[in-house]
């Protein structure tokens, strides 16, 4: 882990991570309106707030290096489990996807403050 010119702060981490599960959830019901069409739309929106929710607690502890284990962690796994998607293996590639973006936010530590619904 390569040490960023700004300092790691928790408390903002934690709260670009519930924003972006807000967004997610807003997403997911937009998607399924649409029905058919949003299936993808609703499986990217699912695996962000999956992605969100996992790695929440391990922000809270306030540290990078637990963080960052948390997310190498994650991306080790061979399979996420979840109810309610539509193709399990476009979710893992979403997940995975979104797993790799907060693993390079973290390490550079920065993007956490841009907490915009739309990214």
């Amino acid at each position: 882990m390569s040490v960023s010119a700004k300092p790691w702060q928790s408390d903002v981490v934690c709260t670009w991570l519930e924003r972006r599960i807000d967004a997610a959830r807003l997403d997911q019901i937009a998607a399924d309106r649409r029905g058919y069409e949003g299936q993808d739309d609703y499986d990217k929106a699912a695996a962000e707030e999956w992605v969100c929710r996992a790695v929440k607690a391990a922000a809270r502890q306030g540290d990078q290096t637990a963080f960052a284990a948390r997310l190498k962690h994650l991306l080790g796994q061979d399979d996420y489990q979840t109810t309610g998607i539509y193709d399990d293996r476009r979710f893992e590639r979403y997940v995975r996807a979104n797993l790799r973006k907060l693993a390079k936010m973290a390490k550079t530590n920065v993007g956490f403050e841009n907490t915009l619904r739309y990214q």
